[in-house]
């Protein structure tokens, strides 16, 4: 069994049942939900929208194999109304990142883990930092919450809901 680190996020329909529902079907289809951060608010990064972001980290024990989470989260976002653009930083009803697998790297065509920006992001690990504060980046070597507090993302990221 393998713990996989998800932040799944959104900020299109009804965000808050959005979100509900994501973690409802990372129980359902990827394994045993283990631990769920807050939620965040946070505003878009890389683009313009009105609408704010809601956030969140979910950690899942799973028997699955790294390719087939992704083929999971893929489905899942898919059921929940996500269409995915050109453009990597849009508007969206759900995003799923698997933030690690485990401390395994990954770097194959479909898959990059660890996730290769989230020590970039304060959206990613402000709630990341909530529920692992220890965990070992396995590329940088540092702990989540020193990752978080060394981060250069000035964006605001500010508590939603337990």
């Amino acid at each position: 069994m393998a713990k996989v680190y998800f932040l799944i996020g959104g900020n299109l329909g009804d965000r808050e049942l959005i979100l509900k529902s994501t973690v409802e079907a990372l129980g359902n289809d990827v394994g045993k939900v283990l631990n769920v951060s807050a939620i965040y608010e946070t505003e878009p990064w890389g683009f313009e929208h009105e609408q704010s972001f809601l956030n969140q980290v979910v950690i899942v024990e799973s028997n699955l194999m790294p390719e087939a989470v992704l083929d999971q989260t893929q489905e899942i976002e898919k059921k929940l109304g996500r269409i995915r653009k050109k453009n990597r930083y849009s508007e969206r009803t759900i995003d799923v990142d698997i933030l690690f697998y485990d401390d395994l790297i990954i770097d194959t065509e479909r898959l990059e883990v660890p996730h290769p920006r989230m020590g970039e992001r304060m959206f990613a690990l402000a709630p990341l930092s909530e529920i692992a504060p220890d965990f070992i980046h396995p590329v940088t070597g540092k702990s989540i919450l020193d990752m978080k507090n060394s981060c250069p993302d000035t964006s605001e990221v500010t508590r939603f809901k337990v």
